[in-house]
């Protein structure tokens, strides 16, 4: 695969500026620069954010039919479905996700999001009426405005298009700030809106640090922050918006339990935790990482689940036999390591793993399996983001519901047992916004989105689209016209 590289960031639909200097791309499996890409400053963030609003005040895009706008993300879909492979590899050359994981979790999923955001868009009630006490009322659901997107490095292309595509659909403009470990994937992006040839101003992408993200935020033209991140940053962001009264929505970190009733199947419990605690190297805010076993059987299943994670392959994540790869940076692989460092000083039993690296070049972690835990511990109550899970005991089930709900997360859970019925009383009682009956996976067609410092909004279905308007209400002294189907 050819990695792309760009000399320059997406301004109101131009390639322009990059006035803050050159992000280097480094493999996280070679630790060499495998492409560059110009930086943006709060300069580019600025042109940016007045193009996108010349663009939403006087431009045509707001002023389109639903219609018209749902069929340029799918001409926009159409284009990016053919090249699926390829950013599915170039996602894995710039972060690490296994290839298994970078096709269908986040290239193919990406497209779907696209092609369900459409699906959605054309049966949500735009425009309604309702009976008031004055008379009828009719009920209109508008763009919010500008919006501003940041997306982290982990899933990228995943964690963009629940924003930018209910945006676009909406009628808002956006100006999309992709994390520094992984700016290709959405300047690629760019270049297939430019192919597909919205209008000025629509999108811009301007890779960046901190300095960006927080001109992005600042900026009084922006009229909402749609960010993915860890809850710290989102604190940040919710406290620079309400002081301007800004419209966000944050999708933030997440500790989330797997209970293990003691009728489960141990072996297609553990199975199932391969993808749900382990997925994309352990770096995924839905990644069940706390385990709840009864006392009865919390051996039995601590030994099938070190067997699992022996077995699995480490290495190269272009490889389609490997299992885990290397994490995003050194940086993350260090902060790891001190993890699983903490883990051991705290008192927790080292099962399988440890800090040190299972390669000598790359930034790899070795899978570690924590016992006799307790939910008290750091590595119980911190989001980890590598291949780290810990096993906690619980006494009966009231006592796993409430080591679940014990932890300032709630953005995913899972139960783990032969009865469904059973499974559903459990998940009515744990405080997390998504939650899944033995399986614990994405459902892209659903409401996404967390309880407590998980976040606040939702993305996905009609609730994801409804993040990007706003409600107007008009009421008339005459009869009101027949209702437009747009």
């Amino acid at each position: 695969m050819k990695v792309r590289a760009y000399g320059q960031t997406f301004v109101g639909g131009r390639w322009q500026g990059g006035a803050g200097g050159t992000i280097d791309v480094v493999s996280p499996h070679t630790e060499e620069v495998i492409a560059r890409a110009a930086a943006g400053s709060a300069h580019d963030v600025d042109a940016a954010v007045r193009a996108a609003r010349a663009a939403f005040d006087d431009g045509p895009w707001p002023r389109m039919t639903h219609a018209q706008r749902i069929a340029a993300v799918e001409n926009l879909a159409g284009v990016y479905s053919t090249h699926l492979d390829d950013m599915a590899d170039l996602i894995t050359a710039q972060m690490g996700s296994p290839r298994s994981f970078s096709r269908l979790g986040q290239a193919a999923g990406a497209a779907s999001m696209m092609h369900l955001a459409a699906q959605e868009a054309r049966k949500y009630p735009w425009a309604e009426r309702r009976h008031g006490i004055l008379g009828e009322v009719h009920l209109r659901r508008v763009p919010v405005g500008v919006v501003g997107i940041i997306i982290p490095w982990n899933v990228p292309q995943n964690l963009l298009m629940p924003k930018l595509i209910p945006a676009l659909i909406a009628g808002c403009t956006v100006v999309v700030k992709p994390a520094p470990e992984t700016p290709l994937d959405s300047l690629w992006v760019a270049e297939m809106i430019e192919e597909i040839g919205l209008p000025e101003g629509v999108v811009s992408v301007v890779p960046g640090g901190r300095d960006v993200g927080e001109a992005l935020v600042r900026h009084p033209g922006v009229d909402k922050i749609a960010f993915t991140g860890n809850s710290a940053t989102g604190r940040h962001i919710a406290s620079l918006c309400g002081a301007q009264l800004k419209r966000y929505s944050l999708e933030l970190g997440g500790k989330s339990a797997a209970i293990v009733l003691d009728d489960a199947h141990i072996g297609k419990t553990v199975a199932g935790l391969k993808m749900a605690g382990l997925m994309n190297n352990g770096q995924a805010c839905v990644a069940q990482t706390r385990i709840l076993v009864s006392e009865s059987r919390h051996d039995e299943f601590v030994d099938a689940m070190a067997e699992m994670m022996a077995a699995l392959v480490v290495g190269d994540p272009a490889d389609p036999e490997t299992d885990i790869g290397p994490l995003v940076s050194q940086r993350q692989q260090h902060r790891v390591q001190d993890y699983i460092r903490s883990g051991s000083a705290q008192g927790a039993t080292l099962v399988l793993g440890g800090d040190d690296s299972p390669a000598g070049t790359g930034w790899y972690v070795r899978p570690t399996l924590f016992a006799d835990a307790s939910n008290d511990m750091t590595i119980a109550r911190e989001e980890i983001f590598g291949p780290v899970l810990t096993v906690i005991k619980y006494s009966d089930e009231r006592d796993a519901v409430r080591i679940a709900n014990d932890s300032d997360y709630g953005l995913a859970g899972s139960v783990w047992t032969k009865d469904v019925a059973h499974g559903l009383e459990i998940s009515g009682q744990v405080r997390t916004g998504t939650y899944g009956i033995n399986m614990y996976m994405l459902d892209i067609s659903s409401p996404f989105g967390g309880f407590k410092q998980s976040g606040v909004g939702r993305e996905f279905a009609e609730e994801g689209l409804a993040e990007y308007t706003e409600l107007q209400s008009v009421v008339s002294a005459g009869k009101l016209p027949a209702l437009d189907g747009d």
